[in-house]
């Protein structure tokens, strides 16, 4: 009897394989090394990072698969396609802006940093394999290994009730649309006797009709769990409070890396898997886009200023309203005849998104040294005592707002309008043009907090700072200060340089 399975290539398979190397590497190591060599483990994982994205370079070619089946149809659980290697590199570049944003974390609050490090390149590793996954059992095993070990990052902060709270939370609602989910994969295959998204695809086209309400019972249920992903309603109940309990860099990794675990698994199954269920998932994630995009551009609205982490509350519910748009090129791709050339547009979006939102965090992260309670009062005057970092942020806020010289948000934001309109969606163009100037107001409103002039009361430590027997204010640390640059210059170049995000829109990635 031959092989069902092809050799390993393991090249395709190096990004998350080198991350996943990475992380154990680094529990061995913290066994070790002594605590005042624990800083050494944050330098490894960095390093990790790096490696694992420089082996996307000799998978440009996009067309590399392992794991295939070798009788039948030529179907792979692993596919390192253009597609794939975008979105790893939109997951490894994230991870590594949000480990530049946690050695300074590590270090205030005393976290743990093997079991830190350990974690986060953990949940990497399971998001780099998510897009590379072309059956449901790979898709199903990478966003539990992304998830998992996000909810003990949310509650690392052991002396922290917040974040006990928000990992509690996180888990249990994550832990039901999971459920729910495989749920519906079961139904799914049940219906076709495969779990590759490819014979999914083609066997949903002919189903027996005595198991059809079953083959779309699976097909909706299976929806749930990246649903939960991306934050969209119902399912973004949990996001404000888990991202004001967990540590400050694991809430911009949540806002970024995990949607971009959900929205990937989306279209994958959607996209790949059911392309002829369209009439079912096209319609219902139309009305998604809409209702989550409104829900949190109105509760974005609806924040107080002057209420303790109202800047960290404000960009979470800001994060619901983006997943809505980022929605609308996957419903608009039911209703075209070339679904894979739609979700360009996602994608670009995506890669806007996850730089300009890593920045805002970024800046956060920086004001929270000086200002834990972390207010959009607090931002006020901050011109006036970091210029760089009050450019930087009204920058980034301009880019989510889809203002100039935020070019590039303005664009990402057209290519996602079109593909509404061009997909007969009009209505759902009309409701994101009216989500887009509800946000205005609120991003606008905290743009310009940042040029008034300072509160006459300063913060404790800005106190002790600016005393005679203090420094002239508190240091930034390096790494800290080279995630904000580094997010500033990927900003402004893409802002210079938008043809980038039409080439994305307009290129057929799958």
């Amino acid at each position: 009897m031959g092989s069902l399975v092809q050799s390993v290539d393991w090249l395709a398979i190096a990004p998350p394989t080198i991350t996943a190397v990475v992380a154990l590497v680094i529990l061995v190591a913290d066994l070790f090394l002594p605590q005042e060599r624990k800083p050494l483990l944050g330098g490894i994982a960095i390093g990790g990072l790096l490696l694992a994205g420089l082996s996307l370079l000799p998978l440009h070619d996009g067309d590399r698969s392992t794991f295939c089946l070798s009788t039948g149809t030529r179907a792979c659980s692993y596919t390192a396609d253009h597609f794939t290697l975008v979105i790893q590199f939109l997951v490894l570049g994230g991870a590594l802006l949000t480990a530049l944003l946690s050695v300074s974390t590590l270090t205030d609050f005393k976290l743990p940093s093997g079991e830190y490090w350990f974690l986060l390149l953990s949940s990497a590793a399971g998001a780099a394999l998510l897009p590379a996954s072309r059956d449901l059992a790979t898709l199903v095993v990478a966003l539990e290994v992304a998830s998992l070990p996000a909810f003990a990052l949310v509650g690392l902060r052991r002396d922290d009730r917040r974040s006990s709270e928000a990992a509690l939370k996180f888990f249990l609602s994550s832990v039901t649309a999971t459920a729910v989910m495989l749920l519906g994969v079961s139904f799914v295959y049940a219906a076709t006797g495969t779990l590759h998204l490819t014979e999914v695809a083609e066997a949903l086209t002919d189903v027996d009709p005595r198991l059809e309400t079953l083959a779309q019972a699976g097909v909706a249920l299976t929806l749930v769990g990246f649903a939960f992903k991306t934050a969209a309603v119902p399912f973004h109940f949990w996001v404000p409070d888990t991202y004001v309990g967990a540590p400050l860099p694991i809430a911009a990794y949540l806002s970024v890396i995990g949607k971009a675990v959900g929205f990937t698994g989306l279209i994958l199954v959607t996209v790949v898997g059911f392309p002829s269920y369209s009439d079912i998932w096209g319609p219902a994630l139309a009305v998604l886009a809409a209702v989550t995009m409104t829900v949190g551009n109105v509760a974005a609205l609806r924040q107080r200023a002057d209420r303790a982490h109202s800047a960290v509350r404000l960009l979470a519910w800001s994060s619901v309203g983006q997943a809505g748009y980022l929605l609308v090129p996957i419903a608009a791709a039911a209703y075209t005849d070339d679904p894979a050339h739609a979700i360009g547009s996602t994608v670009a979006y995506a890669l806007m998104y996850a730089v300009v939102n890593l920045g805002a965090f970024a800046v956060a992260a920086l004001v929270a040294r000086t200002r834990p309670a972390n207010r959009v009062t607090d931002y006020r005057g901050l011109y006036a005592r970091r210029p760089l970092a009050a450019l930087a942020m009204g920058f980034f806020l301009l880019c989510l707002a889809g203002l100039p010289p935020g070019i590039i948000g303005l664009f990402a934001k057209v290519t996602v309008f079109s593909a509404a309109v061009d997909a007969g969606l009009g209505w759902l163009a009309v409701v994101m043009a009216i989500n887009v100037v509800i946000a205005l107001y609120y991003y606008l409103q905290w743009t310009a907090v940042l040029f008034r002039a300072p509160d006459e009361v300063a913060s404790p430590d800005e106190a002790e700072a600016a005393s005679p027997g203090g420094h002239q204010r508190p240091r930034v640390p390096a790494p800290l200060a080279t995630a904000i640059a580094l997010a500033a210059v990927l900003g402004i170049a893409l802002s210079g340089a938008p043809q980038l995000v039409l080439r994305f829109a307009s290129g057929t990635l799958l």
